[in-house]
This record gives C-alpha cells, sequence and structure tokens, in this order.
C-alpha cells in the first residue's frame, strides 16, 4: 500500500502468542522497493548491465577505439576480412569498422536520450494540466496531441527532416516533437487516475493550495509510467534514427552512424556480409537491451503486483 509522499506501508505480523502480539507497520520507500524487485529480475538486470556497458563503450570510445571513425587504415586494403588486429574488418573505404561501431554508440545513446528528455520537457507540464485541471482545457490540448497523433510517427519524422534538412541535431528534434504526446496521453492518464484516490481527497481537505497538491502529492505518484515509457522509447528512437540515416534524413558522414553503415555496405552483403552484419547486431543489442530493462521496470514499479 502507498501514501501520498510515495512511501509504501509493509505489515509485519508478529507471533500470536507473544507479550502485545498486535500487527506492526514497517513504512519503506518505493525506491528501495523497486531496487528489490529489479534484483529478482534477472531480464532486467541483464538489459541494466547492458546499457552501462552500451553508456561505457559510448564515453570510452576514444580509449577503446582502436582508429579514428574516418581514419582510413595505412596499409589497409578495401574489405579486408575480419583480423585479429581488426575484429570487424574494413570498410569499402578502408576504414575500420570496429572503430566506427564503438564511435556510432555515442550517436545512439545521444539520440536516444536527448529526444525523450525534449520530448519530456512540453509533455509532462500538458499532461498534468489537462488531467488535473479538466474542462475545455482539456479538451483543446487533447485535440492538438490527437491531430499530432494521426500521423505515424515515422512518417511525421520524416517530413520533419525534410524541413529542417537532415542532421542529428535535427533527428533529435523531430522525435521530440513526435512523441510529446505520447507522455501527454500518459502523464493526462496517471493524473486522471491519482487524483481520485481517497489520499489525494484527504490533502485537498487540508486546504493546500492547487499547485501544492499538484506537485506535491499528484506528481510524485505519476512517477512510475513516465519512467517506464521514457525507458521503452528510447529503443524506439534509436531504431527510428538509425532508419532516417539508413535513407539518408538522418546522421550525415563523416559523423559515424549504425544505419548510415548499413545502407552504404548494403550492396555488398553478398560478398562481405560481416560489414553489415555488425553495425545491425548492435542495433538489436541496444534496443534488446533498453527493452528488457523497460519490461523489468514495468513489473517492479506496477502497484498490481505483490511487493
Amino acid at each position: 500500500m502507498a501514501n501520498s509522499q510515495g512511501m509504501a506501508v509493509e505489515t509485519v505480523a508478529v507471533e500470536p502468542g507473544a507479550p502485545g502480539a498486535l500487527l506492526q507497520y514497517r513504512t519503506r520507500s518505493m525506491l528501495s522497493i523497486t531496487l528489490r524487485r529489479l534484483a529478482r529480475s534477472y531480464s532486467a538486470l541483464w538489459g541494466l548491465c547492458m546499457v552501462c556497458g552500451l553508456i561505457l563503450i559510448a564515453a570510452l570510445a576514444d580509449v577503446i577505439a582502436p582508429y579514428g571513425p574516418a581514419q582510413i587504415v595505412a596499409g589497409g586494403g578495401s574489405l579486408d576480412l575480419p583480423t585479429w588486429a581488426h575484429p570487424m574488418g574494413l570498410d569499402l573505404l578502408g576504414r575500420d569498422v570496429f572503430s566506427r561501431v564503438v564511435y556510432s554508440s555515442r550517436i545512439a545513446i545521444y539520440v536516444g536520450i536527448v529526444s525523450i528528455i525534449l520530448a519530456l520537457l512540453p509533455g509532462i507540464p500538458l499532461g498534468i494540466v489537462a488531467g488535473f485541471y479538466g474542462g475545455p482545457l482539456d479538451k483543446l490540448i487533447m485535440a492538438v496531441m490527437d491531430v499530432i497523433l494521426a500521423f505515424p510517427i515515422f512518417l511525421l519524422a520524416i517530413v520533419i527532416m525534410v524541413i529542417l534538412e537532415p542532421s542529428t541535431t535535427n533527428v533529435v528534434i523531430a522525435l521530440g516533437i513526435v512523441r510529446i504526446p505520447i507522455y501527454a496521453r500518459v502523464v493526462r492518464g496517471s493524473v486522471l487516475s491519482v487524483k481520485e484516490n481517497e489520499y489525494i481527497e484527504a490533502v485537498r481537505a487540508l486546504a493546500l493550495s492547487r499547485w501544492r497538491v499538484l506537485f506535491h502529492h499528484v506528481l510524485p505518484n505519476c512517477m512510475a509510467p513516465i519512467i517506464i515509457t521514457s525507458t521503452l522509447s528510447v529503443s524506439t528512437s534509436i531504431l527510428i534514427e538509425s532508419s532516417l540515416s539508413f535513407l539518408g534524413l538522418g546522421t550525415q558522414p563523416p559523423t559515424p552512424s549504425w544505419g548510415w553503415d548499413l545502407k552504404a555496405n548494403l550492396v555488398f552483403i553478398d560478398t562481405n556480409p560481416w560489414i553489415v552484419v555488425f553495425p545491425g547486431l548492435a542495433i538489436f543489442l541496444t534496443t534488446l537491451a533498453f527493452n528488457m530493462l523497460g519490461d523489468g521496470l514495468r513489473d517492479a514499479l506496477d502497484p498490481r503486483l505483490k511487493r
């Protein structure tokens, strides 16, 4: 059971024959409960380890990669097979594929995380206002969100990229714009559910200001769906960025990108499949990691599950 401050109350029974045998109550933070439940989920732990590994690789790319992402290896040939010196081989221009895959992780992390932040900044306030105040303002906000949601996310991202011109920064802006309605609807639904709880009615009876009720009691209890949606959305953002780069509308060379490398090397898939397999494998593992972590967080933060 949770209270308005996001604390969980645990009931502990003592032995019936013990003196003063009464039910005892112990309060624990939702964070400690979530961490305990995450520790029991092997998929979530694997996802967390993989995400931490990806972030570490992106942060230490200059140390891990033996060559620069656009550096042509001296003495190397075009489309050389994988060797101990070049574990993922060389591409058509004689660049080390391993180094490009490592540096591309920076683009993936940047696009995945920053685009979610850009969507959250307007999405959370819009959802809060719509859900908490309701009325004509709610209808107006949701009408605008419905118009944006009427367009497929990928198609709308392509339209925005055509207008802004292809670049990594514009990919982030486009993904942030198309995801605003998603977060606005998630937050609105959570606020509508939370504000009808009995503890919110009790807080209102204390004659506290609406802003205090909203930010101290309603919003903290809406964080679980926001965190879950954000984690799962990172993988989708990375996929869309890779797809846009594959189409030539995303990250542009010489900046390394898994999607662009797939496009540039796809013509050699019959004779030299490794230069396509490794960027594709990086996209797969990154998407899998964030999805596993998101699923684990969903299970850990679901109040309907037994704690």
